[in-house]
């Protein structure tokens, strides 16, 4: 079976974002609320799933990652809101 690589927006508890990339979403989005997945969400639980892609490879979604980390917050943004009204679930925990 062949694992789908997803590159995600999580926006945190003081209104900033990160950007991830994963081939299990679920589990990547429980280990950010556990505080164990990044430094950088540790401190700022709860996280809200706001953006994912999937990619074809991994390789495409670490570049992929790579161009949204470039992005300033109202970048991230004008992405995130592009996806408002589409099929992203709240998946928050």
């Amino acid at each position: 079976m062949q694992l789908v690589p997803y590159v995600y927006i999580l926006k945190c508890r003081d209104n900033t974002y990160y950007t991830g990339y994963t081939v299990d979403i679920d589990r990547r989005l429980a280990e950010h609320q556990e505080g164990l997945a990044s430094k950088y969400t540790r401190g700022r639980t709860p996280v809200e799933l706001v953006y994912l892609e999937s990619q074809p490879s991994k390789s495409e979604a670490m570049q992929r990652e790579y161009q949204i980390k470039r992005l300033s917050k109202s970048q991230k943004q004008r992405l995130i809101d592009q996806l408002i009204g589409s099929q992203i679930p709240k998946l928050s925990i």
